[in-house]
Formats: C-alpha cells, structure tokens, sequence
C-alpha cells in the first residue's frame, strides 16, 4: 500500500499515539510506503530519504503502487515561496510550506482534489553556491523537533531541506547525514555550503549546521542563526561560549 500527503504538514511520529514524539514531518505532495497499519495508524517509510513513523491514517491519500513508482522516478518540482497556497475543488485554499512537493500535481489520478499551484517552482540540481542564500529564507525560523518547515525546524531537517531545494539529497537526522560525503580534515578546507557535525560527550552525533564564508555557519538552535565556527566549535557571540562542539566536517558536493 502506498500514500502521499495532501495536506499541508502533517506529523511523522514514534509509536502509534497522538502523545507520541514527533520525530519528523511529511510535507504536502510527499510520498511515502505504508508498512503497516494498525487501528487508526499507518507506519510509513517516506520515498525520498527512507525515514519511517507513525501517522494517522485520516491524514494521507492512499496511491496506487504504479502511481508511487511514476512519482518516484519523475523529477521532484517544490514550492519555492516561503508559503504559498494551492486551489482545489470547491474553492478550497491551502497553504503549503517551502518545500513542499507539487510534482503529482500533473497526475490526474493522483490530484483527485484538483489542486492548481501557481507560485514558484524550482527544480533540478542547482550550483553549490545556491545553498547560502536558500539557507538565509529559514533565517529566524523557531526550532522545533522534528520540524521541517520556516514555521519550525530542527538541525537535520534544516541541512536537508536546504540541499533538497537544490537538487540534492540528504538523509534526515544528523548522525545519518554524517556518514554522507567526503570529510575534511580543517576548516580551513571548507567551502560554503560543506555541512559541519557536532557531537556529545558521549561521542554521538547531535548537531549539524551549513558552513558560510569567512568561519560563520548557519544552523538551528533556539532558531536558525548564523554564528561564529572554529576548530572547536560553534561560538555564540550573544553569550560569550562555545555551544556545540566539533566533530566533522564533510563536503557532501
């Protein structure tokens, strides 16, 4: 069985339960393999990145296999506007995120809603020097756990939405992103748009944030923010201290 959202935002969680952590976020036009279902639930496993949770089964459009696989081996087109609406039958107006997936809606057996999107589109791969200035629409944006949109992000979802938006792919925790792509051995190596990795005293991964010139880096926390990074870490100028301490950087392209 197969699905795709077509709702705005929806929560991927843990376990089966509205209480539930919210490990991560399907956004409008992704598609996904539903692994099992029980009562309310689905358990899916997202088409883009292989991530699995939980949703409730009222917040998805079930899609037939061949469906899945035409979307899966088309190019993905998203929404390049901050936030943008769709149209549909009846007059309904829907907000969807940055980022979200309007590839399916050329599908007439898949778009059984009729949504009509006139915004921005990108698509394809751009040149590593788009990451910057996409990263800059998040700046500001509030953390949240598991979040992948301007209206809350995490670390993780933050770097790979980026990239996505630029034709590339990344997985979607930090310490899943960390085995991605080719490690320096300096900052000094870096470019921007190279990913830095952060991690605990216990050795886990934790942290991750885009590099920019001149020892910035951009990332989530409290919001995403741009603050100092050197051989030790990331240095928050508001505060006088080290937040998160360095682990890796990897050149991903």
């Amino acid at each position: 069985m197969f699905g795709i959202c077509n709702l705005a935002i929806i929560p991927l969680r843990f376990e089966p339960n509205d209480r539930s952590e919210i490990v991560s976020q399907v956004l409008f036009g992704e598609h996904f393999e539903v692994l099992e279902q029980q009562k309310q639930w689905s358990r899916i496993k997202m088409q883009f990145d292989g991530y699995e949770g939980w949703v409730d089964s009222k917040q998805y459009q079930v899609i037939s296999e061949s469906d899945f696989n035409q979307l899966s081996d088309e190019p993905i087109i998203l929404n390049a506007d901050l936030i943008e609406y769709v149209t549909g039958s009846n007059n309904l107006l829907m907000p969807i995120p940055l980022g979200a997936s309007i590839s399916f809606i050329s599908n007439d057996t898949i778009n059984t809603s009729n949504f009509d999107f006139e915004g921005t589109k990108v698509n394809g791969v751009k040149d590593k020097k788009h990451l910057i200035n996409t990263a800059f629409l998040y700046l500001n944006a509030p953390y949240l756990w598991g979040g992948k949109t301007p209206f809350g992000i995490d670390c993780s979802g933050f770097t790979q939405m980026v990239y996505k938006l630029n034709g590339y792919k990344l997985l979607r925790d930090a310490s899943q992103q960390a085995t991605q792509g080719e490690a320096l051995s300096f900052i000094e190596e870096s470019e921007p748009g190279d990913l830095a990795f952060f991690d605990n005293e216990e050795g886990s991964i934790i942290h991750v944030g885009i590099i920019m010139e001149n020892n910035y880096i951009i990332h989530a926390s409290g919001k995403i923010r741009i603050d100092r990074l050197d051989h030790l870490g990331i240095y928050n100028p508001e505060i006088n201290k080290h937040t998160h301490k360095l682990r890796v950087i990897k050149k991903i392209i």
